[in-house]
This record gives structure tokens, C-alpha cells and sequence, in this order.
């Protein structure tokens, strides 16, 4: 009799901790299913994520873990190995040139905000004080660089072919302006010896570049906001859903507006 008691003790004993265990991994596993990690250069997508990840996501019962970049080449290649989840940091016309070269397929799930890009100068105020013969750095990625020259195109400081990527889509240059073509996180310094240099949003922030020092800019009817990109496979997942939500609230919009002061434009 006591052998008998104390073999069911030990089959109740054995049931509780497996029950516990399953609880345990369950639990574990939930977590797993609603994190989703992030890629994006520091400003200003890295600030919008970190605020997500602090402030909003865990209203959504999501964990999102941001991951910094310091180039526009590393997040995609990431994306597509598998490294991370999503990304935000360009717009569909870079994730587009991309795809074409790599022969892979990302997506977007939707527009999140503009990063306009502006022509800025330490030597000048405006744009009509750009002397004939001035020299304007540019961005030295295709993107970026058909972008610049469609800028400087929308002002009639040169005429461009209806989809320019390099100086020789370049039709008419009649200020004779000498263009330098510098890779995107130098740009800022080249303002020392440029009278003018065009300059992306997520490296002038940190290199101190303001408004004060904008000649021109883009409107907010460009094209070029930044998406967030995902797999094809996982453009419906519930994680990617329910964070294009947050990027896209109006709680997410108020924090754009006063984290950057106009600089960065929230989707409509």
C-alpha cells in the first residue's frame, strides 16, 4: 500500500513538472513569435524604431529589436540572409535597383516617411547666389544620384533625361556647374571646399547640417519616401503588419514632427 502511494506521488509529481515545462515553452515561444527584428541606419529611422521599441510596440504585444547600419549597402544584404526581419531606410526606387542587381525580390509593405534631401552650403544663402562655374558634390549611388540631379533639375539648374542616374544623364548644364560624384557619409565634409553639396537626410543630422544651411530642398510631394521592406514571403506576416501600424500612427506622426522638427515628413 505505501509502495502504491508513494508511485502515484511521484507519476503526480512528474505530470506537474511536465505540465509546468510545456507552460514554460509555450511562453518562450510566444515571445519568439512576436519579436521582429529591424535594420536601419541611426537617424532618423534608428530614433523612430528606438521610440517604437520604448514607447508603442508593447501596446500592440510586439518586441522590436532595432539593428544599426552605417551604410545603405548592408541592410538589404541582411534582409535577404535572413539576419533581420525588415528594414527602413530607402524608398522603392532604390529597393527596386537592388533587386534588378541581385536577383532577389524584397518588398514594400508602404511608405513611413520622407527624408527630404536638400542642396546645402556654408558659402551661400540661396540658390540664385550660386555662382556660373560653382562645384556641387553629389551622392555616387545611382539612386541617390538620379535623385540629386532631378533636385537641381526641378530649379532649371541643368536639364536631365526623364529618368537620370549618372552625370551623363545630364542635357544642358548652362551654369556650368562642376559636379564631384562622393560616396553618401562624406558628403557633409565635402561642404569645406564645395561651394554646395546635396546631402541625404540620414547623414546630415548627424553631422549637425540644419535648415539655416538649405539652398533648396525637396517638397513633400517627392517621391522617394522610405518604405518599410520585407521578404515577399513575409509581407502579411502579423509582426510586419502590426509594425507599419505603429510607424504609421498618429502617435508615431506627433513624434516625427517634434523629435525633428519638420526636417523628416511623416506618410500621410
Amino acid at each position: 500500500m505505501i509502495r502504491s502511494t508513494v508511485f502515484k506521488a511521484a507519476a503526480v509529481g512528474i505530470a506537474a513538472a511536465l505540465a509546468l515545462t510545456a507552460c514554460g515553452g509555450a511562453s518562450s515561444s510566444s515571445t519568439a513569435a512576436d519579436t521582429i527584428k529591424v535594420g536601419a541606419l541611426a537617424v532618423p529611422a534608428g530614433d523612430m524604431l528606438k521610440h517604437v521599441s520604448k514607447e508603442l510596440a508593447a501596446k500592440e504585444g510586439l518586441t522590436v529589436e532595432y539593428k544599426e547600419f552605417s551604410d545603405y549597402n548592408t541592410p538589404n544584404a541582411a534582409l535577404t540572409d535572413g539576419d533581420i526581419d525588415a528594414n527602413l531606410f530607402q524608398n522603392t526606387t532604390f529597393m527596386e535597383t537592388y533587386n534588378k542587381a541581385s536577383g532577389k525580390n524584397l518588398v514594400s509593405v508602404g511608405k513611413v516617411y520622407l527624408p527630404p534631401m536638400a542642396l546645402y552650403s556654408n558659402n551661400v544663402s540661396k540658390l540664385e547666389d550660386l555662382k556660373d562655374g560653382a562645384s556641387i558634390a553629389i551622392p555616387n549611388d545611382p539612386t541617390n544620384e538620379g535623385r540629386a540631379l532631378l533636385l537641381l533639375a526641378s530649379k532649371g539648374l541643368i536639364d536631365v533625361t526623364e529618368k537620370p542616374i549618372t552625370l551623363k544623364d545630364i542635357t544642358a548644364n548652362p551654369k556650368n556647374i562642376q559636379f564631384t560624384e562622393i560616396e553618401n557619409a562624406s558628403l557633409p565634409q565635402a561642404l569645406n571646399d564645395k561651394d554646395a553639396a546635396i546631402v541625404t537626410l540620414a547623414f546630415a543630422l548627424p553631422a549637425g547640417l540644419s535648415s539655416d544651411k538649405q539652398i533648396l530642398v525637396e517638397g513633400n510631394d517627392s517621391p522617394f519616401y522610405n518604405v518599410l521592406a520585407v521578404r515577399e514571403e513575409e509581407k502579411d506576416d502579423p509582426r510586419v503588419q502590426k509594425l507599419f501600424k505603429i510607424l504609421t500612427s498618429q502617435e508615431m506622426k506627433d513624434y516625427i514632427d517634434t523629435e525633428f522638427k519638420g526636417l523628416v515628413v511623416p506618410a500621410s
